[in-house]
């Protein structure tokens, strides 16, 4: 055991008094010490219960014979950071999630571990520590909020975003607005939509690193704490086994993750933070991979943003492992993988069963017949361009139009609002990747604005930054290499005209090659927008989204080419 270097013989005894002191029986430091990292915080609704689900861990692990652990981590809520200077702050607080963990695990020398998230870049970065530790481990998040009601209607985040937008153009009164504002998030959970926090705790269960129901099961069900005392008590099995967390994160793993994501429709973010949890295990997402899995592999959920239905009723009629057997009985997941119950893909979803078609479709009558995502390449995005393409209109999937260049969210925002944005112009939002950001903001505001005002069928938006997993209509982000990092989208100039076209995965700038070159004379690369503290490092190491937004050589290596 990793522990008995710090509970075990006569040049331990100051380890066991520190211990002791902290309040641990000799008993408990006899058996397993499980960490059980706890993201709770009072201020994300969706971590806000997370303590409940940490004691329903440590229960399950004194279940087993274990000894838990707790330690905590940070917890950024990505709406409440939005549309002002703390969002730059969120894609980059993933490696400190990450890191801290790394930090805390290594010098007390846990044994195995139990990961309990929830939010947008919480959940993604303790999968990076899981993989980068590779000890026994489980993913349990705190589960999806229910969706809020308004006039009847289901509602939730992202409508009231687009709702800001209907208000400003007059479409409804501020009182009503308001009303909205009271009922749209009713409780503790990640906003209940197939927003990128609900995508990634999915993930996790398509990866086989979380128990079945991770993703769906309502953050204020019973059946969600009874989820959280069975990873307890399934990590000491994962330890008795000797079965790590790498052993799982095989490369067909990654191949069943882009194919539930497919299926579900999740948000583009999911393809940073796999790519990104790719390179912990040491090796590449080839982005070209995505393409191919999204063409054989149907979309059959309609979530929000996309569609009605939310979280809850996607957990009502079966959840993942529901959606997964429709999949391995197409053929379209390595269903013999193991995973974290300790069976296989196969085993954990033969008894899933759909009990309403219209929830999710059957892999022969589709939402779609292609998967929710692509990623798009041309002389616009040589390393990628990403777009929830199951949420584009049907008009929207081949689009031409001239470009109104900004570079910053707040001026684009401030052209949109003062009604500068002529239908068929495609708004290009630049020096807002990692680097440029610093932090890669996502453009919920803009994107939400347009959709408000009834704009999201008659403009497109491309951007080096990201989106919320809130975001629909033709919005395609992560353009890679950034303009930050000299990527064509910085040599972009108004009227120039951008082709998109998304049955293609094609994304390209209409301006002839000599051109470009002498505007790449001129192009002199800005000086980050925040310039201090963890961002200016933060702005030093990272890549572009297209290998993942991580820090380190492959950020090196970028920055050498360019």
């Amino acid at each position: 055991m990793r522990s008995h270097k710090v509970t075990r013989g006569i040049d331990r005894a100051p380890h066991r008094s520190l211990l002791g002191a902290a309040g641990f029986h000799p008993r408990e430091l006899d058996q397993p010490l499980i960490g059980v990292v706890n993201s709770a915080n009072e201020i994300v609704p969706g971590h806000i219960h997370l303590d409940d689900i940490a004691d329903a861990v440590k229960a399950g692990i004194r279940i087993k014979g274990g000894t838990p652990v707790e330690f905590s981590t940070i917890g950024i809520c990505d709406g409440i950071a939005m549309n002002h200077a703390g969002m730059h702050y969120s894609l980059a607080s993933r490696e400190v999630v990450a890191d801290s963990i790394e930090l805390m695990v290594e010098a007390h020398c846990f044994d195995a571990l139990v990961f309990i998230t929830n939010c947008d870049k919480i959940t993604p970065g303790m999968m990076m520590a899981a993989a980068r530790l590779d000890l026994p481990a489980v993913i349990v998040s705190g589960g999806p909020m229910l969706a809020g009601e308004h006039r009847e209607t289901k509602i939730d985040l992202s409508k009231l975003f687009e709702a800001v937008g209907a208000a400003r153009a007059g479409r409804i009164s501020e009182q009503e607005l308001e009303e909205m504002t009271a009922s749209a998030c009713p409780g503790c959970g990640s906003c209940a939509g197939m927003f990128t926090a609900n995508s990634m705790n999915c993930m996790a269960e398509a990866l086989g690193i979380a128990l079945p129901g991770n993703g769906t099961i309502p953050a204020v069900s019973s059946r969600r704490t009874r989820l959280a005392k069975e990873a307890g008590m399934q990590v000491m099995e994962l330890l008795n086994k000797g079965l790590s967390i790498r052993q799982i994160l095989v490369r067909d793993a990654f191949e069943n993750a882009l194919a539930v994501d497919m299926a579900l429709g999740c948000s583009t973010n999911t393809l940073l933070h796999l790519t990104a949890l790719a390179h912990e295990c040491d090796f590449k997402l080839d982005l070209d991979q995505v393409n191919r899995v999204s063409e054989r592999t149907p979309q059959l959920c309609l979530l929000s943003p996309a569609g009605p239905n939310h979280i809850e009723d996607l957990d009502r009629a079966g959840g993942v492992p529901a959606v997964m057997n429709e999949l391995v009985g197409a053929g379209l997941l390595h269903s013999g993988l193991v995973t974290v119950t300790g069976k296989s893909v196969g085993e954990n979803t033969a008894a899933a069963k759909t009990v309403d078609r219209s929830i999710i479709h059957s892999v022969k009558e589709p939402y779609r017949p292609q998967g929710g995502l692509a990623v798009l390449f041309g002389s616009l995005a040589p390393g990628g361009a990403v777009v929830k393409q199951g949420a584009v209109s049907a008009s929207m999937q081949r689009f031409e139009g001239p470009a109104r260049v900004f570079d910053s969210e707040e001026h684009a925002v401030a052209a949109i609002n003062n009604n500068e944005i002529e239908a068929g112009s495609v708004i290009i939002i630049r020096y807002e990747g990692p680097r440029g950001g610093p932090g890669m903001r996502e453009m919920l505001a803009p994107t939400s604005v347009l959709a408000g005002m009834g704009l999201d069928e008659e403009v497109a938006l491309v951007t080096d930054g990201r989106f919320s997993g809130a975001t629909r209509g033709a919005s395609i982000g992560h353009v890679s290499p950034e303009a930050a990092a000299g990527g064509p989208i910085g040599l972009v100039s108004d009227g120039d005209l951008v082709s998109i076209d998304l049955p293609g995965h094609s994304l390209e700038l209409k301006v002839a090659e000599e051109e470009l070159n002498n505007r790449l004379k001129k192009w002199c690369k800005p000086e980050p927008k925040i310039n201090h503290g963890y961002l200016k490092r933060y702005a030093g190491q990272v890549s572009s989204a297209g290998l993942g937004a991580v820090l380190g050589d492959i950020a090196d290596e970028e920055a050498g080419d360019t």
